[in-house]
């Protein structure tokens, strides 16, 4: 009987620590529970709080600017633009600019080539060009005589080369508007070349850079690849198999390939 009573006491006594251990773990499941729930309240406050602050940043941007500062409505700015000439109000009387040009020249212009110079620029106006002339010898008043001075942009800085004008006025945002662009050098001889003609070939031909081949018996040749030949119309590299700076076939560099 008295070891049987002994076990009883001792179950109890578990049993009574065992309901113990449950209310304290109950205990502390429930002070975390209250603990998390505050934390991911404040949590999503957060958000909340956030949005209201974007709103009023977002009105303060159109009250709070200064006079003057806020910005141009949409469709006033372009990424782009181009060389065209505009008036100041109405449209041009001379029946010169009824379409925006697609192809522009750039050449550089001194007075002593100025009788050639006027052969080029009425060329490739009659064509339909835009046209800016590089004055690298600082006089531009002694041109205004020429009829398409005024249609044409002029830029003067003295003793620069045309490759100094062209990285510095022919911007990307600027030629993006143009199918081509023609660097010209003003004292190539245009009698014999017809830019229209030119430009249907480079078409055909899918060229992105080319420039005209040469006769060698009227202009100065400094690359061989530059010069015509008569049975074709496209050439994009040049042999030479004897004496020192050999051309192959392989060839991919200049002067031997374009």
């Amino acid at each position: 009987m008295k070891i049987f009573d002994f076990v009883y006491l001792i179950s109890d006594t578990k049993s009574r620590r065992n309901v113990g251990s449950l209310i304290v773990m109950a205990s502390l499941f429930f002070g975390f529970y209250l603990l998390g729930t505050a934390f991911f309240a404040n949590d999503l406050k957060i958000p909340q709080r956030s949005k209201m602050e974007l709103k009023d940043a977002s009105n303060c941007k159109n009250r709070c600017q200064p006079p003057g500062s806020q910005a141009l409505p949409e469709g006033i700015l372009a990424k782009t633009s181009d060389l065209d000439m505009r008036p100041l109000w109405g449209w041009f009387d001379d029946g010169t600019h009824l379409k925006p040009s697609v192809s522009l020249l750039a050449i550089p212009a001194g007075i002593k080539q100025k009788d050639l110079v006027n052969k080029i620029v009425t060329k490739f106006l009659e064509n339909d060009f835009a046209v800016m002339v590089f004055h690298y010898d600082g006089v531009v008043d002694q041109w205004d005589d020429l009829q398409w001075a005024n249609r044409v942009i002029h830029v003067s800085a003295v003793n620069q080369t045309k490759w100094w004008f062209a990285k510095r006025f022919l911007h990307p945002d600027i030629v993006a508007e143009y199918d081509y662009v023609f660097l010209w050098d003003e004292d190539l001889d245009i009698e014999n070349f017809d830019p229209g003609r030119y430009i249907s070939i480079v078409k055909e031909e899918e060229l992105d850079i080319s420039q005209p081949a040469l006769d060698p018996r009227k202009s100065e040749i400094h690359h061989q690849i530059t010069v015509r030949r008569g049975n074709s119309r496209v050439h994009r590299n040049y042999l030479k198999l004897r004496g020192s700076g050999r051309c192959y076939d392989n060839s991919t560099g200049p002067p031997c390939s374009g």
